[in-house]
């Protein structure tokens, strides 16, 4: 029968059963249920984050190191970002994930789990988001809140990247840039329940990924310091749903005093422009549905609609 086991810690053998998990998910679908956060979680130390998995033949040895992966059914990762702030991702093995019982089961389980430890408000992120992921966060008592919308655009693109007057723009600089760029992050962002509030800690997390690659994050500068950036991300090639490398605008903000100066159409552009240099033919970025000045922009740009991701919340006070 299967089995829950929670994991405070993350031994290298469950990360490598997760793993496979995730890539089993990737080659069906083409879509990954993890998100970075998720993975920076999973090799954390600090016990920030929790998972939870669905084991259909559990031995009871607490260590998950089955050498084949073929028992881990299903696994939820739930990331504290803030105190009273979770997410929750989902990722099932693609020959039950038409079958609602693991997938249901995991997020009763995660929900639990949370309001076990405390509650606080959770989010659930589903990428690829369809009517069963809907009806199953409806059952669960989650409520509809965001729509993020994946776009791409072909590159390179025609126009020339023009920076508004008086901005010079050069790569971040590793041990150096870190607290200029939180400031800025967090003031583009404030109230962001994601991509607010970051630390030097969370950025140099970050650092410490293989992706990262410090020439792909642009600093733009005027006369009062940093002004903005436009972070961008390379994916490798993973066909067949994915046949040649995509370039992501990873993150991309500027300070709000810059805000109306043109800046934040300059840093996609800029964005975009060394991807192409890279030899990246397709850009791609997530946009917030509900943000019409940022979709209107995007749309100008030339970026098309390309998957739905959706998420659900629910409120969680413990007694």
């Amino acid at each position: 029968m299967p089995s829950l086991r929670v994991l405070r810690e993350f031994a290298p053998a469950d990360v490598e059963r997760i793993t496979r998990l995730v890539d089993a998910v990737e080659a069906a679908t083409g879509i990954t249920p993890l998100d970075d956060d998720a993975w920076t979680g999973l090799h954390d130390t600090t016990g920030r984050d929790t998972g939870i998995a669905l084991d259909a033949d559990h031995t009871d040895d607490n260590r998950g190191d089955n050498p084949t992966g073929d028992d881990l059914l299903a696994y939820a990762h739930l990331a504290q970002h803030h105190p009273g702030e979770w997410s929750i991702s989902l990722a099932v093995r693609p020959d039950n994930s038409a079958v609602p019982g693991p997938r249901a089961e995991l997020l009763r389980a995660a929900l639990d789990h949370i309001g076990a430890v405390g509650g606080g408000r959770v989010t659930l992120w589903v990428h690829g988001a369809s009517a069963d992921d809907d009806a199953l966060a409806r059952a669960a008592g989650l409520e509809p809140d965001r729509e993020l919308r994946q776009l791409r655009v072909p590159l390179p693109r025609p126009e020339p990247v023009v920076w508004p007057e008086g901005v010079t723009v050069r790569p971040f600089r590793v041990d150096e840039d870190e607290a200029a760029w939180v400031r800025v992050n967090n003031r583009a962002f404030a109230g962001h329940p994601e991509q607010g509030g970051w630390t030097v800690d969370m950025l140099q997390a970050r650092e410490a990924e293989d992706w990262f690659d410090p020439e792909g994050l642009l600093l733009a500068f005027d006369g009062g310091g940093l002004a903005g950036s436009c972070w961008t991300k390379v994916h490798p090639p993973r066909p067949p749903h994915e046949p040649v490398a995509l370039g992501e605008i990873y993150v991309i903000g500027a300070d709000p005093d810059r805000h109306g100066t043109g800046l934040g159409r300059a840093l996609t552009a800029g964005g975009l422009a060394s991807l192409a240099d890279r030899g990246i033919t397709t850009g791609m970025l997530f946009v917030d549905a509900a943000n019409d000045a940022a979709v209107g922009l995007y749309t100008r740009l030339g970026f098309t609609t390309h998957r739905v991701d959706r998420s659900y919340t629910i409120t969680l006070v413990t007694t």
